[in-house]
Parts: C-alpha cells; structure tokens; sequence
C-alpha cells in the first residue's frame, strides 16, 4: 500500500465513522468556523512566504543544477514541509458530533461537571456551567479565568487550552475525530458501568487466578447478562479468561500483563528492576457520599495513597491502577523500546530484560553491508519518535475531551446511581445496570451504590472521554509497532509470583506465541484498562482513544516519511483493528 493509498484509507475511515452522526451544536459549529479561519490564515502566510520557491524532488534531492549548496538545501527543506502541509490540509475535515446528552439534560446529569460547585445531589450549578461552556467557546484565555470553581484554590481544571494548540507536525488536532460516547441512559454505558463496579469488587485478586476464582465466573456471568456490552467474549459469552481484557491481536494470549510491564529495563549501564510502589490492598475511596459530594467539587481528597512499604511486580487490578497513577505519560513505551533494543543477558535470562528484537524487515540498515542505522532507523531516532507523539496525541484528546464531548466520569455516574436507588433523585439509569450482581455486591461491600475509587482525589479534572493515558498509548505503541519486527517471539517470557517479590518463567501453552506485536498492544491495553481498573474511565474511553492515537502516529510517520534520504519502502505494522497499513 503506498503513502497516499493509506491516508486515503484514514479519510474513508474517518467519514464511515461519522455516518448517521448528529450535527454539532451550532455554538461548537460556531467555535470551530473561528478555528478553522485561525489555521487557513496560518496556512496562507506560510504558502506566500514560500511563493515562487523550487518544488523538492523525492525524498530531499537537490532541486536545481548549479544552484549553492545551502541555498538549495533551505529550499528543499521549505518545500518539504510545504507538501505536507499542503497535504495535510487536503485532509477531510470531519464533523465532531457529541451523543446528544448536554442538550437533552438541562441539568447537565450526564456531562463532565467535576471541580465547578455542585448542589446537595452532586448537580452542576447552571451559572457556573454557563461560564464554562463560554469559556469553551470563546477560547479567550480571560474567560477560562472567570469560571467559578467550586473549591477555590484546591483543584483547578486540567489544561482546557491545550485543545486549542497547533502543531508543526502531523495532522492538526482538530482533524481527528471519535465516535459520540454512549448515551447516559443507554444499554451500552450500562454495561461499562457493570464491569467497572465488577473492576473495583476485583482490585485485589490475582490475574492469574481469574481462572479458578468464584469471583471472577460470577463477574463474567454477569457481564454475559448485559444487553450491550462490548468486551471481548468467547462463544458469544464473556469468561474469566476475556474478564477485563480488550479485543485487540493478541490481548488473549498469556497472561494478562504485558511483558513489557514486568521485565527489568536496561537503561544504559544502568538497570531499572521492575518492582514498584504499589497500592495497599482493600483500601478504597469515594464510597461515602460526603466524601463522593467534596470531590465533585474540586476539594483536595482527605487523606492520602496507602501505600505498600514493600515494592511487588504487577499481579492484579490494584497494582496495574498504582502503576498508572503516577506514570510519565510515554514510560511504558519508553521502557518497551529500552527492552527491545537491548540483546539478552545471558546471566541473568528471566529477569535481566533486553530481549534484542530485530528492526522491521522494510528498516533500510538491517540488512546493510557497510552502514548502520543511528540518528535515522536506529536506536537514538526510535528513541526520540517513540516518545514524540505524546503531547500531539494529548493535543488531539484534549480537543475531544473539552470542546467536543465532555462525558461525566465514571465516579460522577456512580454518584447519579447512588441518588437514583436511594430515591433522592430520578435519573434515566438503564435496567441493565440496575439488575447487575456488581452493583449489589458493591453495596453490600462499601454502604453505598457509589462506584468505588482506586486513589483518594478519584479522577483528574478533565472530562472522560477520550482518555489521555489510551491515546498516548495508541500512539506510541504505533510508532514502535512501526520501528520493530513485530513477529518476533520474545524469549524467555515471565510472570510475577504470588506475593509479587520475583519473576519466574511462564510455561502456559502459548508461551512460545507471544510475540513483540501482541505484547505492545497488550501494553496499550493494560495502560489502558488500568485507568479503568481505578474507576476513573469507561471501557469505551480506552478503546475508541487507542484508535485515536494510532490515527495520530499514522499522520507523524506519514510527514516524517518524507524527510529520509534512504531507499526506504515505508512504515508497515498491524492496526489495532487487525488491518494492516504501510506508511
């Protein structure tokens, strides 16, 4: 498949997507007209300022006999990045329509509100969600300052602006797009809610004991109950073994946590063993609804993280959402890359960690006689494009987050089931989610039909959906998807003992299968699905923003495509959606 092939395909998936979607409001349609006069002005400077100049031959060839050397190469490189540009702004622009909830309750019950004042029932006061919507669309730096908050100087709004920045690489934010989150009151966000009171009721027990656990089999025969829910199954019913997993090429084989999440990282001469600070078992949050009531509105949580004193391997949901509490946005996949890059040791083969994972087949250097790869196709380039797409990815997020679909979290939801059961209030809540074992087991548990937290502040303040954490994964994971041979098999794979303190070998039957293509997106997976763990998002968050930020990786190596030298085929990988794609 060629460059332009593949974009084509992103612009027929990006309309199939959109096909039966509601229009936008008109104050969002509003907002992105001015946006969009912003980015054809700045496209219109930059075309004059290179009015008249030498159009680039392929891959940076010199463009005119005779002419200096430098002068043709400030050419060549202007022309370089007028094509993508130029291409980029061919793109589709695609409609940016929201599920419909913040018009159809007044009272705003299914939108993002956290950190604004909220009445005795956790509702949004009008006034100040008023000022917020205008902030939003004005984008004037002023107004985001005049929105009332409900605990001053505790928690402020995590940077709404930075859906409205621009970049000089990739396609610009606001030419993503994802579907509209499930509505409030349908089956479907009544099946998330399930697996999430599923999730919190689990924290504690052991992936590798899904299998055997009572537990586990009445979480999954619940879930097979859900009239919508959109987690991976096996003949048609969900099982212990696709409990909490996402249905991506292969998320099902071995264990449920990546390997990359467990072995030890070569980082130079030095050595980062795995074993983290993890969170204390049984401790939960926001299950009272004083406590639930004060972090609606913005207050600082009351107590602090338990922490255990001693540092565990990853073993069950408690630990994957510690994990991904306080993590640099691109650690996992830094770390994978430190992983795949460096060779084995052949002392220490279980914990030492590099595996020596080849470059995709189509890398110009992999097969050289006399050159090898360094600041292009080799490990200081992967290491820097590996982590690049970060900010872009949480660029384009942001945008979704705040001026799209401003989806209420998940604890804010559990608040709406709280009053609803208790009969403080009447809310839609679909039957599904009413009639599930985990929402009575959860009450039984904790007192409340709160959903319980995994930290003490509960959610950050951003809007739920898409996530921030799957989008950076999406991308990242696709750049090194891109840069690796993702057949590989990894060698010598591991989990975890019980206790968490050592790695041994895995010796399940697929143990010979996993290879670097399934374990990377089982890390996204798990990034992912940690945040989920922690009650903190949906399911749908996590897998629509994986796509996201795919999207956004695919646009980076699309421009970065242009900018070699070598004799180079493209970027090749597998989507997240099975396909394949070459770049």
């Amino acid at each position: 498949m060629s460059h332009e092939r593949s974009t084509a395909s992103e612009g027929r998936e990006v309309s199939r997507r959109q096909e039966g979607a509601s229009p936008a409001s008109p104050a969002r349609r509003s907002f992105l007209g001015a946006s969009r006069g912003i980015a054809a002005a700045a496209a219109t400077l930059a075309l004059g300022s290179l009015a008249g100049k030498p159009r680039a031959a392929p891959r940076g060839r010199a463009v005119e006999v005779g002419e200096p050397e430098a002068v043709r190469r400030r050419n060549t490189a202007a022309a370089i990045r007028h094509t993508a540009a130029q291409f980029n702004r061919r793109l589709p622009i695609p409609d940016h329509p929201d599920n419909g909830d913040e018009a159809r309750y007044p009272n705003r019950i299914a939108n993002y509100s956290k950190g604004l004042p909220h009445d005795a029932l956790g509702e949004v006061d009008a006034t100040a969600y008023g000022a917020f919507l205008h902030a939003l669309a004005t984008g004037r730096p002023a107004d985001f300052e005049s929105i009332p908050m409900g605990c001053t100087g505790a928690r402020k709004l995590v940077n709404p602006q930075a859906g409205l920045a621009f970049d000089l690489e990739g396609t610009d934010s606001h030419q993503f797009a994802i579907p509209p989150a499930p509505a409030f009151d349908g089956a479907q966000a009544a099946g998330e809610a399930a697996e999430l009171y599923w999730m919190g009721l689990l924290r504690d027990l052991d992936f590798q004991e899904y299998d055997s656990s009572a537990d586990a089999r009445a979480a999954a025969a619940d879930l097979s109950t859900m009239t919508d829910f959109r987690g991976p199954k096996a003949g048609g019913r969900v099982t212990p073994a696709t409990l909490f997993r996402d249905d991506l090429p292969g998320c099902a084989a071995g264990p449920y946590v990546s390997q990359f999440l467990w072995r030890g990282t070569p980082f130079g001469a030095e050595f980062v063993e795995r074993r983290m600070r993890t969170l204390m078992p049984g401790v939960d949050h926001a299950t009272t609804y004083s406590e639930w009531l004060a972090l609606q509105n913005g207050c600082a949580p009351l107590e602090e993280a338990a922490i255990d004193p001693v540092r565990r391997y990853i073993r069950n949901g408690r630990d994957l959402a510690g994990w991904v509490h306080i993590d640099v946005p691109f650690q996992a996949y830094f770390n994978a890359m430190l992983i795949l890059l460096a060779p084995p040791d052949p002392d220490d083969p279980v914990t030492g960690g590099g595996i020596g994972a080849p470059m995709d087949p189509g890398n110009p250097y992999r097969f050289s006689e006399t050159q090898d790869g360094f600041g292009t196709f080799g490990g200081p380039h992967v290491a820097t494009v590996v982590c690049e797409p970060a900010t872009r990815a949480l660029k384009a997020v942001w945008f979704q987050k705040w001026f799209v679909h401003r989806r209420l979290r998940p604890e804010a939801f559990g608040g709406r089931v709280h009053n609803h059961v208790s009969g403080a209030a009447s809310y839609p809540i679909h039957e599904d989610l009413l009639a599930s074992e985990g929402l009575a087991r959860s009450f039984e548990r904790h007192g409340s039909h709160l959903l319980p937290q995994a930290f003490p502040e509960g959610s950050p303040l951003h809007p739920s959906y898409g996530a921030g954490h799957a989008t950076v994964a999406g991308a990242c994971v696709t750049i090194l998807k891109a840069m690796f041979d993702e057949s590989f098999v990894i060698p010598n794979p591991v989990v975890p003992t019980p206790d968490g303190l050592d790695l041994v070998p895995y010796t399940g039957p697929d143990a010979g299968s996993l290879t670097v293509g399934g374990e990377l997106n089982k890390l996204a997976s798990n990034v992912a699905t940690g945040r989920n763990i922690a009650g903190i998002h949906w399911r749908s968050d996590g897998s629509e923003s994986l796509a996201l930020g795919e999207a956004v990786a695919i646009s980076i190596l699309r421009d970065q495509r242009a900018t070699f030298n070598e004799d180079f085929p493209g970027f090749a990988f597998t989507r997240f959606d099975g396909s394949t794609i070459v770049v």
